[in-house]
């Protein structure tokens, strides 16, 4: 039997939501709607499919492990440097790097205890300590118990923000106060996943706007850009913690394809755009639903909304019976918030599948 390490042994795997298919064949209904994974429903700019098709006229060669031309898109639309920006195939490949690169068993990681479960993961693969600090009464950051949990042991400070599975954020002035506060041998990682659908709210902070050493920004292509299948992602952070990165970084990440489907992606706006204003419509309708129906919810800024079950019971028959009509949720015991749910924001038709059969659960 071959020695695997404590430190993997002992960890909690990230479990991926259900697919379409999966549901399909269990359970056999007609109509699914998928909205457990916080993907773009709408699907990805119609620039998109050309773009990797020409891309494939060269894939017997290996991707341009730069990938330059996004690169430099990239740093044009963010007005930073080349050197500043990693792209990476998404951006938990990115959090990867960033702890194979400054963890190990003696270190530890400052963050919330319902976050993105894969900082838990990536951390634990290092065998680093994971301080997870408790949220908020409204679900939100506690920036200040935070910033108390910091150790000489401490390398990594991780938020999410918006916040994933919560949809809650820092708002602008905490941000400022908390980032100033944070010492400059921390390492904060301001991940971004949902900006696309975060940046116009009046009180959200782009972490861009407050540069600091000791900071790096993680984006991905996966949510907004309704690019989730092809893997990728990018931060920028200073030139020289970037040129550290790129020597963990597997060589040829991303893909080729992957690379032009991003590129075609960021230059089509009136999508970008059409999938914003499609989730800000349809969660302000779930919210006057919810309302009409006595659900307790966390307002959001991302594409989902979290749901509170009065019990963990609750939320696990809640999420089976819709899973039985077609409707696929993403229950967050993972996340350590056992009795929650959380709804990813879908296409008209999606939504009202999740109303009708939500009525259906209440009968």
């Amino acid at each position: 039997m071959i020695d695997i390490p404590k430190r993997i042994r002992n960890l909690t795997p990230y479990i991926a939501g259900k697919t379409i298919a999966e549901v399909k064949n269990k359970y056999n209904v007609d109509t699914i709607s998928k909205l457990a994974s916080n993907e773009n429903r709408l699907g990805c700019s119609p620039a998109v499919r050309p773009a990797v098709q020409r891309a494939l006229d060269g894939i017997q060669d290996y991707p341009d492990p730069l990938a330059r031309e996004l690169c430099s898109e990239l740093a044009k639309r963010n007005k930073v440097e080349e050197s500043e920006i990693i792209i990476a195939s998404g951006s938990e490949s990115i959090l990867s790097i960033l702890c194979r690169s400054l963890l190990s068993s003696t270190d530890n990681i400052v963050t919330a205890n319902a976050t993105f479960v894969g900082i838990y993961v990536q951390a634990g693969v290092m065998g680093a300590e994971i301080k997870k600090v408790p949220v908020t009464r409204n679900y939100s950051f506690d920036t200040s118990a935070m910033l108390e949990s910091i150790d000489e042991k401490t390398k990594i400070l991780y938020i999410a923000n918006p916040n994933n599975p919560t949809g809650t954020h820092i708002g602008k002035s905490e941000y400022e106060s908390f980032i100033e506060k944070v010492p400059d041998h921390v390492l904060v990682i301001a991940d971004e996943a949902y900006f696309e659908y975060a940046r116009n709210e009046e009180d959200y902070p782009c972490a861009l706007d407050y540069r600091k050493e000791n900071v790096i920004v993680t984006r991905t292509f996966s949510k907004g850009y309704g690019l989730a299948g092809f893997r990728i992602g990018y931060a920028i952070a200073h030139p020289y913690l970037i040129g550290q990165l790129m020597k963990s970084k597997l060589t040829f990440e991303p893909t080729t394809p992957a690379q032009a489907a991003a590129l075609a992606a960021i230059n089509d706006d009136e999508f970008l755009e059409k999938s914003v204003s499609l989730v800000k419509k349809e969660r302000d309708k779930l919210y006057s639903f919810f309302d009409d129906h006595s659900v307790e919810y966390v307002p959001s800024i991302s594409n989902s909304v979290m749901m509170i079950c009065n019990n963990e019971q609750d939320a696990v028959q809640f999420t089976q019976g819709m899973l039985e009509r077609g409707v696929i949720l993403r229950r967050l015991n993972a996340f350590g918030l056992p009795n929650c749910v959380r709804i990813t924001i879908g296409t008209e038709q999606e939504m009202n599948h999740f109303k009708d059969s939500f009525q259906l659960d209440s009968d």
